[in-house]
């Protein structure tokens, strides 16, 4: 007993895809890994930069971030 043709096709196309799907989501899981890791390396600078703006403008200092305007916090 053996496949029909267009049942072997469909199958292999069905494979085909199933396997380029398992590839993509490697791809994203991989392209996850690495946005992590930049949201880590980006948090560590922010935590830097918070500890000097801090010691320039003081603990209780608000910064507006659109205007770059420093208020102290009452």
């Amino acid at each position: 007993m053996k496949l029909t043709d267009d049942e072997l096709n469909l199958i292999k196309e069905l494979t085909s895809k199933l396997n380029n799907a398992k590839i993509l989501l490697g791809e994203l899981d991989m392209k996850k890994h690495e946005i992590f890791t930049e949201l880590d390396v980006l948090k560590v600078e922010f935590k830097e930069k918070e500890k000097e703006l801090i010691y320039k403008y003081g603990l209780n200092s608000s910064i507006n971030v659109e205007t770059g305007e420093v208020t102290k916090k009452e």
